[in-house]
């Protein structure tokens, strides 16, 4: 069973409020995303594994106390607001949680080859050699 699997949409609308854009993926691209996160999940011990999955059930269910609904009911804006709530929390443990959750976030949809493209980001492994003549 893949980390992500018994939080897959709560991951999702926390990947659609970190990058917008992400909210017009399709579920091949969605799929490419959580591939990513995956593997590089997959390196990673079982404990922090966990406490991942804990954390993104924490963030689906923490905004009833204040909004009266989960994570994933709630509009754009309030999702936006609780989790800039969350990023500057006194809590340091949730706070790290958090940017480690957005780095991955990050880093599943900006890795894909399609990403890149959109960005225009054209990196080659022979560094500045590759844009010289």
């Amino acid at each position: 069973m893949a980390v992500l699997d018994p939080v897959r949409p709560a991951f999702r609308a926390v990947g659609q409020t970190v990058v917008p854009e992400a909210a017009r993926l399709t579920e091949s691209e969605w799929a490419a995303v959580e591939d990513i996160v995956e593997q590089a999940l997959a390196t990673r011990p079982p404990r922090l594994q966990r406490q991942l999955v804990t954390l993104i059930r924490l963030l689906q269910w923490l905004p009833l106390f204040r909004y009266g609904r989960p994570f994933t009911a709630l509009d754009p804006t309030h999702r936006t607001r609780f989790l800039a709530a969350i990023q500057d929390a006194p809590v340091l443990l949730l706070r790290r949680g958090f940017w480690g959750l957005r780095t991955l976030v990050l880093m599943g949809y900006y890795a894909r080859p399609v990403a890149a493209t959109e960005i225009g980001y054209q990196a080659d492994p022979r560094g500045w050699e590759a844009r010289r003549p």
